[in-house]
């Protein structure tokens, strides 16, 4: 049985399913999609900094005495279909989906007993939202996550008890413990993604015992993996897996398995409607994103904003739709796969290696302009084959002068214009050391 320390928790072992999976897709949703503007930290922007840009949105737009909590009836969700946003996923190749049950504002996705008229269930969507996307997303076989934030800004408990230095815990034992095992008990997660943990300590929290439940006497505690944001100084040191900071990127082999999130909108996790295009991840940087991450051993979990109606607006759709098509073709290299010996090549940081048994892949993001691909980091053998994914056949290849080898690729006749070129091949070594 696990013990309520550090000590006995980290060596839990993490649930394979987590490191095959790869890729995930992160949902944020909530109070904030229906100012839609700015960011998902809208209340706190606006409120708690007084931010003039946030202060003068409201004041075009809104009448004088408005509240943030005035938002919520307009928190429809008229247009949420469940099954097609599963359908979505699952084109894109997530092999799991993370909601936000509740982000820092507080209001709750589905019928929290201790959120009293700041949830879906008695104001806005008058419907379970995490109850409905959890069932869609287990008939598509994928495997839910739970985003759940330990602090909420303006909730009066947590006010008074971070006034006391945190030594009081009224919020804690009377908010988000109770909420957190009410998530557990009620949906049965496969994974819980724990944010808003900076403020406050360890001690504060309570996640060590919560932990310890989850891990020895949860309805989860064979299947569930969680991240390491459980207390000030826990990112990157304690918890499950590491998330170490929004948008991480190690630069080298991390010892620990690892998650990267990232945005499709550049600027913000929630919906914006003033977002442009320029501001929205390419395909091209989407990939690169997510073969860098699997080289490096981490999952790559890609988030969009749906609107305050449900929908997850169609420029989103078509970038998660591309990222599916390129797993289509390329995902062997993805899934399951393991990092090799070397991450690039020293030369580049345009070919990306990952492994899975003894094939090594070889993910180039770049068409070399002769065809001819240069690869320094493998040892070839007279037993050396080489493919590419999706295309029939054998590929010609030599030795290289400088070590590694050379390899002919297929031709491939130029792309009617303006058609973007297609970010990131892969080709399969096997007989390479």
């Amino acid at each position: 049985r696990y013990r309520p320390d550090w000590a006995s928790l980290d060596a839990r072992p993490l649930p394979a399913w987590f490191d095959q999976a790869k890729g995930g897709g992160f949902v944020h949703w909530g109070v904030f999609s229906v100012p839609a503007w700015g960011s998902e930290w809208f209340w706190w922007h606006w409120q708690g900094e007084h931010r003039a840009d946030y202060e003068r949105f409201m004041r075009l737009r809104y009448p004088p005495d408005t509240t943030y909590a005035d938002f919520a009836p307009h928190f429809t969700a008229h247009d949420f279909q469940p099954r097609e946003w599963a359908q979505l996923f699952q084109k894109a190749g997530a092999r799991y989906v993370v909601l936000t049950t509740k982000h820092h504002e507080g209001f709750t996705n589905w019928g929290s007993p201790v959120s009293w008229n700041w949830n879906s269930l008695d104001t806005g969507p008058h419907q379970d939202l995490v109850g409905k996307l959890g069932e869609a997303l287990r008939e598509s076989n994928i495997r839910y996550g739970l985003y759940h934030s330990l602090l909420e800004w303006f909730n009066p408990l947590y006010l008074a008890d971070k006034k006391s230095g945190f030594k009081t815990q009224d919020f804690v034992l009377k908010k988000t413990m109770p909420e957190l095992y009410d998530l557990v008990l009620k949906y049965k997660p496969d994974l819980i993604w724990s944010d808003g943990d900076w403020e406050a300590p360890e001690s504060y929290w309570n996640s060590t015992s919560f932990l310890a439940w989850l891990y020895n006497d949860s309805p989860v505690k064979d299947t569930v993996v969680v991240n390491d944001r459980w207390c000030d100084n826990c990112s990157c040191h304690h918890g499950g897996y590491y998330n170490c900071a929004d948008k991480y990127k190690p630069g080298t082999l991390p010892a620990h398995k690892w998650e990267m999130c990232s945005s499709i909108d550049k600027l913000s996790w929630g919906y914006r409607s003033n977002m442009n295009v320029a501001e929205l991840m390419d395909e091209a940087s989407i990939i690169k994103e997510l073969v860098q991450t699997v080289s490096f051993g981490g999952n790559y979990l890609l988030n969009v904003g749906p609107t305050k109606e449900g929908v997850i607006v169609p420029i989103f759709q078509e970038r998660l739709l591309a990222l599916g098509r390129w797993l289509d073709t390329n995902g062997e290299a993805i899934y399951e796969s393991k990092p090799w010996r070397a991450q690039t090549d020293n030369s580049t940081d345009m070919v990306w290696y990952t492994s899975k048994g003894p094939a090594v892949y070889a993910i180039f993001l770049i068409w070399p302009q002769d065809s001819i691909l240069e690869l320094s980091a493998p040892t070839p053998s007279p037993a050396t084959q080489v493919t590419m994914l999706g295309f029939a056949g054998t590929l010609k290849w030599q030795k290289s002068p400088s070590e590694g080898l050379l390899i002919s690729l297929p031709y491939l006749p130029p792309p009617p214009l303006p058609v973007p070129p297609q970010a990131g091949w892969t080709v399969k070594l096997e007989g390479v050391k």
